[in-house]
């Protein structure tokens, strides 16, 4: 995969100039907030404010990237549709080779000569959505602050409903017997 500025200028501020940085360790921190996600068309968070800590290991021939990712996105959850704050905390790695030819693994990044700084914007939001729970629920951890109360009772109701319904109808009892 070939390192790729991002054209959009907002997201010019997540690129780390390599060039003129000593071998070793060096460290950047970028705050993601809402407008970050804005220039996502498709974007899954909406809100967020999060906290990207970017450890940048420079060699001779590669730059190693350690992310960590912390903070809260809101979400709205799947069963009372009230919006809630989800926990982040992300740890992820990504190698980039400087070469001229292009590697032929997803998993690395290419740098080439002309090259001369790096934009993780695209990184960053790709670990976020990734690390989006499949179901998002407000109340899994005992917290149902921001569980809304009457969607549930009202859902609820549903649930009881269709239950007297099955037995009320008789052709149920018919289906049954199929078995």
């Amino acid at each position: 995969m070939r390192a790729n500025c991002c054209s959009l200028k907002s997201l010019r501020t997540y690129s780390i100039p390599y060039t003129g940085l000593k071998l070793g360790k060096h460290q950047f921190e970028f705050d993601i907030t809402d407008s970050f996600f804005d220039e996502f068309e498709y974007s899954l968070v909406k809100k967020a404010k999060l906290l990207c800590v970017v450890e940048l290991e420079k060699q001779e021939t590669m730059i190693i990237l350690n992310f960590h990712i912390t903070g809260h996105m809101d979400l709205n959850c799947d069963r009372c549709l009230s919006q809630f704050p989800q926990p982040v905390d992300i740890r992820e790695q990504q190698i980039a080779k400087f070469s001229d030819e292009e590697i032929d693994d997803e998993e690395i990044i290419t740098l080439g000569k002309s090259d001369h700084e790096i934009n993780i914007a695209g990184l960053i939001y790709e670990y976020i959505n990734v690390a989006m729970p499949f179901i998002a629920v407000c109340n899994d951890e005992g917290n149902t602050s921001y569980c809304d109360k009457e969607m549930l009772d009202s859902l609820n109701k549903l649930i009881v409903n269709n239950e007297q319904d099955e037995q009320v109808d008789p052709r149920w009892d018919a289906l049954k017997k199929i078995k």
